[in-house]
């Protein structure tokens, strides 16, 4: 397929790094779309439908993640990233197989065990992941590469949310858990012939946290924590919310996430394309994060599977207009770094974090005296903030 894309939509060839990278993260997304809807239901069941404990989970993740990521780079700067990338496919094993075995008699021991496991695997993949994306894309084709694993992310949407529904409607969650075992072994493949990038991370624990707190760095810090904070209620808050509306039916949570997900791939591409040939990126990230803002307000008042639908599917248009140009962005920014396309990685994922911690913290307090879906007022208020990233002023020099 790709050597189809680079003859049709990239008019060029495609670097073996990018090549190897997508590759990956394709299997990767493949096990993603079969329980990245459903792992939250999951949990909140294990959790006897205690909503805030799912929403703990997730904030104690991206909380120890964001506190370690700091001292993490500095030991990829000696294990180096190719070696990580391959490690990190036995930590997402090892992730899902102690899902495998986890029930109301072990969980207490297992949770944690599994959450020391998540951020040791963030750790070793999501760096080494944003960094070689950086440095393997093209900046003439980037927003058509952004858009190509966008695309394919949003292909396996189509189908495989009803798959896994189905299975969860005739057997049980186990059946998942080792698909996506098998999955994160199968990923590891291309990974063992993806090209070596020699970057080092130069920055002390000290000068990290400086420029984090940087009145420099504040527009940027404050579009990636957005970026955090809006993510984590697609991530919990929506699978959940359309659990309960759905009375926990779960082909029906499989099939109306697959027709949204249905109607926005050709989308996606022809986007991608538009925002490299002949658009600004900065132009229409603003108008895509108001449009994309104003879809969360309306998910407030859904109360029907049709409702669903409808308002899923425009989100799901609308979040391309956001996302794409963000994300061509933020890899352009990166790969204008240079030599410090790892330290800019390390504050936007320190970023993305904390923007995830507090609207965990912010999440529970609306819980505790609000229904769960006015949660989407904060969503829709931090895809506006999206805005505040811009290539200009982000340039990292030797410090």
């Amino acid at each position: 397929m790709l050597k189809f894309l680079e003859k049709k939509y990239f008019n060029k060839s495609l670097s073996k790094g990018f090549i190897r990278l997508y590759t990956g993260k394709t299997i990767v997304m493949t096990a993603s779309a079969m329980l990245g809807i459903f792992l939250p239901i999951f949990l909140y069941n294990l959790f006897d439908k205690n909503f805030q404990a799912v929403v703990i989970y997730y904030g104690s993740g991206y909380l120890f993640y964001g506190i370690t990521v700091s001292f993490g780079v500095k030991f990829l700067n000696k294990f180096g990233f190719r070696n990580a990338l391959r490690v990190s496919v036995i930590l997402g094993m090892i992730f899902y197989i102690i899902f495998y075995f986890i029930d109301q008699n072990n969980f207490k021991y297992l949770i944690p065990l599994s959450l020391l496991i998540l951020v040791f695997y963030r750790l070793l993949y999501w760096l080494p992941y944003h960094v070689n994306f950086a440095k393997f894309t093209n900046k003439k084709t980037r927003g058509r590469q952004v858009s190509v694993i966008e695309a394919t992310r949003s292909v396996l949407g189509v189908f495989i949310p009803l798959i896994a529904g189905l299975i969860l409607t005739y057997f049980n969650f186990d059946v998942l858990f080792v698909i996506a075992i098998i999955l994160y072994f199968a990923s590891g493949i291309p990974y063992l012939t993806i090209p070596r990038t020699r970057e080092r991370f130069v920055w002390t624990f000290r000068e990290t946290w400086k420029q984090f707190f940087s009145k420099k760095r504040r527009k940027t810090v404050l579009a990636y924590m957005a970026d955090g904070s809006e993510n984590i209620v697609g991530i919990v808050v929506w699978p959940i919310f359309i659990y309960q509306l759905l009375d926990g039916n779960y082909f029906k949570v499989g099939a109306i996430s697959t027709l949204i997900i249905a109607i926005s791939v050709i989308a996606q591409l022809f986007l991608g394309k538009y925002i490299d040939l002949k658009a600004k990126k900065e132009k229409v990230l603003k108008w895509g994060s108001l449009l994309y803002s104003f879809g969360w307000l309306v998910k407030i008042f859904i109360s029907t599977a049709f409702q669903i639908f409808v308002v899923g599917a425009y989100h799901s248009i609308t979040c391309i207009f956001l996302r794409t140009p963000f994300d061509a962005l933020t890899y352009e920014i990166s790969a204008d770094q240079e030599h410090y396309v790892d330290e800019f990685t390390v504050l936007r994922e320190m970023s993305i974090q904390f923007g995830r911690v507090l609207m965990v913290i912010s999440i529970i307090l609306i819980s505790f005296y609000f229904a769960i879906q006015w949660v989407f007022v904060l969503a829709a208020l931090a895809s506006i903030v999206f805005n505040l990233l811009e290539k200009k002023n982000n340039k990292i020099s030797k410090c």
